[in-house]
């Protein structure tokens, strides 16, 4: 059977309150593999494991309470490996990785955001920059909304402004957030995102990067900004600016189970 892996801590192992479980029908119970002044987070890895809110859940769980006291690396959703031996080995292989990445994470989370425009007001914006397409707009409406060759050349225009404003806006986000964060991680891209970035910030200062979305939603209302936040910091474990589906300790990829 193999081994599930939920985080990675510094010895000795995070005190569980009661018999702790993590993922399966019926849950199977946590228990730790240490190596070194390290203890990995485990539990048998169900043969069917799929991401529902149940194991998803259950995962966080674990994480939540392992983390109450002390730093833990957390694992993404789904990370596995061989057996328990292998997860001890890559303990060892990796140890000096750990303890620098542990020593980085401890008392800070993770923000998710994702910027995308909004159609309207981003039209709004390029029309305002760029007075000959404007103008061009309005020739076309006072004439009854031009010929079609006129209309389609206008939607050409257009849409390559809007193109070229994406790069703009995605630049924008990262230039006001980052100077936020202690690390920043690039999430996979998406044909729905201008931009999907993690920002690694201390738990006790989250609120200045809040602070800065909220002007930012203010001063550039083309953004439309989502947040996902305060999570472990999944995005992290790994070295940034590492991808976001960076991989676990078994070299498997897993999917964070918040960060959206």
């Amino acid at each position: 059977m193999s081994t599930y892996v939920y985080g990675i801590a510094r010895t000795p192992a995070p005190p569980f309150h009661g018999d702790l479980t993590g993922v399966g029908d019926p849950p199977r119970p946590v228990r730790v593999v240490e190596r070194e002044g390290l203890v990995a987070l485990v539990s048998d890895a169900p043969d069917d494991l799929k991401p529902k809110r149940r194991e998803l859940l259950a995962h966080q769980q674990v994480l939540a309470q392992a983390s109450a006291e002390r730093p833990v690396l957390p694992m993404r959703f789904g990370s596995l490996s061989e057996d328990d031996d292998t997860v001890g080995d890559v303990l060892l292989e990796r140890a000096e990785h750990f303890r620098e990445r542990l020593d980085a994470l401890g008392g800070k989370v993770e923000y998710n955001v994702k910027a995308s425009h909004d159609e309207e007001a981003v039209l709004h914006v390029v029309m305002a920059e760029q007075p000959a397409l404007r103008a061009e707009s309005e020739a076309n409406r006072a004439a009854g909304g031009g010929t079609y060759e006129q209309k389609l050349q206008l939607g050409e225009q257009v849409a390559r402004a809007v193109q070229a404003r994406e790069s703009t806006d995605a630049a924008l986000v990262r230039r006001a957030l980052e100077p936020l964060a202690a690390e920043v991680s690039e999430g996979p891209e998406s044909g729905g995102w201008l931009t999907n970035l993690s920002f690694l910030v201390d738990r006790e200062g989250a609120g200045e990067l809040l602070a800065a979305l909220e002007e930012l939603e203010t001063s550039a209302p083309q953004l439309d900004l989502t947040v996902n936040g305060p999570l472990p910091p999944y995005s992290f474990v790994e070295k940034t600016d590492a991808p976001a589906g960076a991989t676990g300790p078994a070299g498997a990829a897993g999917t964070a189970p918040a960060a959206g």
